[in-house]
């Protein structure tokens, strides 16, 4: 069977090598046939086994052009090319564990992150999510037709997606960890201990700061009013996985 991975890069904040590292993670970690897709506005640097394709056309504000909300382009159908189920990745992660339980979860269904922020509330994060290609166009179509309407409802674009999605199944809780929500010891302790990483954990998102890089080497910006409790120790493990 074959496996299709999707991401999207756009801007600087993110250059070529956090997708080159995400797609030898993945490929280190998944058995058999690999396709993996990167919409992107700039494939210069990127590896050749990374397909690069243009971003996907939607209409959309321009304020929110370059935010998550662009994510919403991937629903369009016969996007790609792409057939069968589909695993999207955000390029701030670091996959650390063996990725094939992600195809055989639920074949067919729509999957993701429940959000770290917002158990038990309905609401996946689609830093990590799996649909059949050709399932849920509404969500593409609805939003092309009247955006200004979605805007008005859903502060953001994964809130929209959880509303349009009638059933969505979570990925089991150990699987999909966020590093600042479920890994960062709280303060004060976020000073003296090192995040740990648990055995059964296959991907770890970095939303907002730290970036890969910046946990790894114990580096988060934050203004200097915010830096005595936004600390991350040296973080080693993140090196071994992020290559």
């Amino acid at each position: 069977m074959l496996k299709n991975v999707v991401c999207m890069n756009w801007g600087t904040r993110y250059p070529a090598p956090f997708v080159n590292r995400l797609y030898r993670a993945v490929r280190r970690n998944t058995s058999g046939d690999l396709r993996f897709v990167c919409f992107t506005d700039d494939a210069g640097g990127l590896l050749p086994e990374v397909e690069a394709q243009p971003l996907p056309q939607i209409d959309i504000p321009e304020p929110l052009m370059w935010t998550p909300w662009r994510k919403l382009s991937l629903w369009q159908p016969g996007l790609g090319g792409l057939e069968g189920d589909v695993l999207f990745l955000d390029v701030d992660l670091v996959v650390t564990g063996n990725m094939d339980p992600f195809w055989e979860f639920q074949p067919g269904k729509m999957c993701v992150a429940e959000n770290w922020t917002q158990k038990g509330q309905g609401i996946g994060n689609t830093s990590v999510y799996r649909w059949h290609m050709g399932a849920h166009t509404d969500i593409y179509e609805e939003y092309q037709r009247d955006n200004s309407v979605v805007h008005a409802e859903h502060r953001v674009e994964q809130h929209y997606v959880s509303a349009m999605v009638e059933q969505m199944n979570y990925w089991p809780s150990e699987w999909c960890l966020s590093f600042k929500h479920s890994l960062l010891p709280k303060f004060p302790m976020n000073w003296f201990q090192t995040p740990a990483l648990p055995s059964e954990t296959k991907i770890v998102a970095f939303t907002g700061r730290p970036d890969q890089d910046q946990a790894r080497d114990g580096n988060w910006p934050a203004p200097w009013y915010k830096k005595f409790y936004k600390h991350v120790k040296p973080t080693p493990w993140i090196a071994e996985h992020w290559q």
